[in-house]
């Protein structure tokens, strides 16, 4: 085909094939789950028992540990159960994406993938990472805190879409979908805290020697000694009752959204009729909120307090 002469204007290719956006991994991914839980939910709601009465409606049965493979190690319990499958969900969610992201090459123009992996080494790095951590600790536990908090949130996340692990089983083989968070289980929040804890005392001792780290629980200046000693005890009992406050914070927030998302649609099947719906919008409404709001908050906030404990234990007094 010929072209005016003179003009820039190029020959348009005939019958020229539309190129169509390729779907990521990740877009399967949320259509395969869908799908899952669609099937999932359509099967046990065919196949369902009798709805129980509300004198059996107990929404704290549902977190209860029942031991799927019971394992004992002498006196310590390492049965498989729910919590465990949550926090090994959590481990693989997070493993591979990030294999899958690296893998596939980093881009100059990023996929979805990669964006979410560069916002939240993004937002680690900075907003927590450095704004606690010193420079002289910043890249021995910028991984520690990324790590909390990358864990924490997907815990968290995933504690809110429906999985197959509810503790009133359907028909057969049908299990029933549950909500359930692992950081809802203050072991799990313990174990959290615990490592922070020996973390930043080690390094406080490794910086200053055991004495001296006692020392910076002690204001300097021209104090009263027995005002030393009083502040000296009640720094040591806040050093130790952080073991408290920063896992029970954590637990407890999770625990007390899935209740009230539990006990508002638990009312809404067991009481029916008008007042069953109207405990719907409370219902949607802390799901949201806890989803939303609290579910990265609380992975924010332990990790931000975690480095701000390493940073504050290392820091020489003024």
């Amino acid at each position: 085909m010929s072209t005016a002469v003179g003009t820039d204007i190029p020959p348009e290719a005939p019958d020229a094939p539309v190129s169509r956006k390729k779907r990521g991994t990740a877009t399967y991914v949320v259509y395969g789950l869908l799908a899952f839980l669609v099937l999932w939910a359509i099967l046990s709601f065919v196949m369902a028992p009798e709805v129980a009465s509300i004198d059996e409606f107990k929404p704290q049965n549902e977190f209860g540990l029942h031991p799927w493979i019971s394992l004992n190690l002498g006196p310590i319990d390492l049965s498989i159960n729910k919590a465990v499958m949550y926090l090994a969900l959590s481990s693989l969610i997070a493993i591979i994406f990030g294999l899958m992201v690296v893998r596939r090459g980093l881009k100059d123009k990023p996929g979805d993938g990669q964006n979410i992996l560069e916002v939240a080494y993004e937002f680690t790095e900075e907003t927590i990472a450095r704004a606690t951590l010193p420079p002289k600790m910043f890249q021995r536990y910028f991984p520690y805190v990324a790590t909390l908090f990358i864990f924490i949130a997907i815990n968290n996340i995933i504690s809110f879409i429906p999985l197959p692990g509810g503790e009133h089983s359907a028909i057969g083989w049908v299990p029933d979908l549950g909500l359930y968070a692992a950081t809802a289980n203050i072991n799990v929040t313990l174990a959290l805290t615990l490592c922070t804890f020996l973390i930043y005392n080690y390094e406080g001792i490794r910086e200053h020697g055991p004495f001296g780290y006692l020392k910076t629980f002690v204001p300097g200046g021209d104090i009263h000694p027995v005002m030393k000693a009083v502040v000296f005890a009640l720094e040591l009992m806040s050093n130790i009752l952080r073991l408290v406050s920063l896992s029970v914070r954590l637990f407890a927030n999770l625990l007390a959204g899935h209740l009230l998302i539990i006990m508002a649609s638990g009312f809404a099947v067991l009481l029916g009729s008008f007042v069953g719906l109207v405990a719907i919008p409370f219902g949607l409404f802390f799901y949201f909120f806890e989803l939303v709001l609290i579910a990265g908050l609380q992975a924010f906030i332990f990790a931000m307090l975690s480095g701000i404990y390493i940073g504050f234990a290392v820091e020489h007094g003024h």
